[in-house]
């Protein structure tokens, strides 16, 4: 994807509220019984060949992305919600290449004394200038 095109010229395929079970926090429980998180992503691509043809090679097969999402969150053992975030960014593109990609990545539940809301991380990769 060139970097040139800009970003509010681009489709987007939105995955959300993709609830991953996760091994990953600061506290050794958080690592060793996991947790919920949840997760947004969207992936940034041109769909109109793939509106055109109907042809899901022409497209980011997202099921191909949840599945192996899940899969990372069934094996990851990792401290920050931040490194779980670069994890994402890796499985992403070596599934679907270097196209600009947002997520937000939420820890359900943390452990934190009297804070009953989420703690999030919004990232992007690939962002054309």
């Amino acid at each position: 994807m060139s970097a040139s095109i800009p970003l509010h010229s681009l489709d987007v395929i939105r995955v959300d509220d993709l609830r991953l079970w996760a091994h990953v926090g600061v506290l050794e429980h958080e690592r060793r019984d996991g947790q919920w998180f949840r997760l947004d992503l969207a992936l940034h691509l041109d769909l109109s060949r793939a509106a055109a043809s109907d042809a899901l090679e022409a497209t980011a097969d997202y099921s191909l992305g949840v599945t192996a999402l899940q899969a990372l969150a069934a094996e990851i053992r990792c401290e920050t919600i931040e490194h779980f975030s670069e994890r994402v960014f890796e499985v992403l593109e070596s599934l679907y290449g270097a196209l600009p990609m947002h997520l937000r990545l939420s820890k359900c539940s943390p452990p934190i004394a009297g804070f009953t809301g989420t703690v999030t991380v919004e990232r992007w990769r690939n962002r054309p200038s």
